[in-house]
């Protein structure tokens, strides 16, 4: 149950304007602070909200329901601010972006409170390296985009060419304590699916963090804050945490509702600054200090919308993770899954993950992978003559083979090493 600041009950003030997406209150503003909740008394009870905007006159707050009956004159209590509680007794257990349960399982067992958007990353300077290798057991992500434990990497994809399942394959990846996962504007349905499914796979018992697209946009912005902070909670006890969020768009959607209802302007395609400001600061907490045992991996999904990659908020996260994997409709369509971009996707870790021999056998095969999907439309025509090209006879010859590895499933602890694997197949093309 989410812990609400007690000393503040007394204070109190009045409904004087209600908009479609919030209400003002007088008689707080000389008490509040940004962020700081509220609870409006109506008939069903209290309603929660979160303040937006504060005037010298007046306040703005929006509640954490996408409904309230409140009316003018309402009584609203201030409540300082919102804390979390999480606990090991979370551990497979399904919670709203207040910590709440949202699962039917009864209540849960807290911790010690938290503020989640208050918590700080560490000191940069006193950050752990990164330089352990995961082993997903997806070929394509093994080989050619690799992670290390404690990266930041995000998947760059168009509605439906295959995120989801790529996300419910990264949940099941060995080597992870603790799995935290956060679904943000997503459908019912697939918010269902998603959590039995990983639930299953990882073995593990992973912990849910759900907002689904018909909660109220303060929830879904709230949501990832609080996934990272039980994530960091984890992390703290010394745990390998891989912390897994579906979707920051959605999240920058639901902040951009919430700034602008706080007056803020649209300036980069409709989203306020400080949209594009607060994604960097959440980001940058997915670490550990070198003190740490435990670390966060984070995968963050990416909905780019229109497929347009250059849109503000890929661009931005583009340039604050430590890797994307973007995936491809064409290739989707021509039933390759997972299907990633080999070519447009990047690791910038990848150097400390791979060998010597490994980089330079990934780069030959990216180098034939290039070859081979330039002249694609020339080997469609059939207008190209074996013995015109020899890299890209080889090309031809060997990278249809690559793609049928990068299609396969093996379990990641038990199965063959995709480099052996790939080092086979280009010994035996004669390279």
């Amino acid at each position: 149950m989410n812990q609400w600041s007690s000393p503040w009950l007394k204070i109190s003030g009045r409904i004087s304007a209600i908009t479609p997406t919030g209400f003002a209150v007088t008689g707080l503003s000389r008490f509040a602070r940004l962020g700081d909740c509220v609870s409006v008394e109506t008939e069903r009870g209290l309603v929660q909200g979160q303040i937006i905007r504060i005037e010298q006159d007046h306040l703005l707050a929006k509640p954490f329901v996408p409904w309230a009956d409140y009316h003018l004159g309402s009584r609203v209590w201030y409540g300082g601010r919102i804390t979390i509680a999480p606990s090991q007794a979370w551990k497979g257990r399904a919670v709203n972006a207040l910590g709440e349960p949202a699962d039917g399982k009864g209540e849960l067992f807290n911790g010690t409170p938290i503020d989640p958007i208050a918590a700080k990353p560490p000191v940069p300077l006193n950050r752990k390296q990164i330089e352990t290798p995961v082993k997903t057991g997806i070929a394509a992500i093994d080989l050619f985009t690799p992670i290390c434990f404690g990266q930041r990497i995000g998947i760059f994809a168009g509605a439906g060419v295959g995120k989801s399942t790529l996300l419910m394959q990264m949940a099941a990846s060995g080597g992870f304590d603790q799995v935290v996962v956060c679904l943000v504007g997503e459908r019912g349905r697939e918010v269902k699916l998603f959590h039995e499914s990983t639930q299953l796979s990882s073995g593990k018992g992973l912990t849910s963090v759900i907002a689904t697209g018909d909660e109220s946009p303060m929830m879904r912005r709230l949501a990832p804050y609080t996934a990272t902070t039980i994530a960091e909670f984890y992390r703290d006890r010394g745990d390998s945490v891989l912390l897994i969020v579906d979707s920051l768009t959605r999240t920058a959607h639901a902040a951009r509702e919430v700034a602008l209802s706080a007056g803020e302007p649209p300036v980069a395609r409709g989203y306020p600054p400080s949209v594009l400001a607060d994604l960097p600061q959440l980001l940058e907490r997915v670490s550990a200090a070198e003190h740490q045992s435990g670390s966060i991996t984070a995968i963050y999904s990416v909905l780019v919308d229109g497929d347009d990659h250059t849109e503000p908020v890929a661009d931005c996260l583009r340039g604050t993770l430590d890797g994307h994997l973007n995936l491809s409709r064409t290739i989707a369509e021509r039933g390759r899954f997972p299907a990633i971009d080999l070519l447009s996707s990047v690791s910038r870790l990848a150097s400390a993950a791979l060998s010597e021999e490994q980089t330079k056998l990934t780069s030959l095969a990216r180098s034939l992978i290039a070859s081979y999907e330039d002249s694609f439309e020339l080997r469609a025509m059939g207008a190209y003559q074996p013995g015109g090209d020899p890299q890209l006879d080889l090309a031809i010859k060997v990278v249809p083979e690559i793609y049928k590895l990068l299609t396969s499933k093996a379990p990641a602890d038990d199965g063959p090493d995709p480099f052996d694997t790939l080092e086979s197949l280009l010994k035996g093309a004669g390279q």
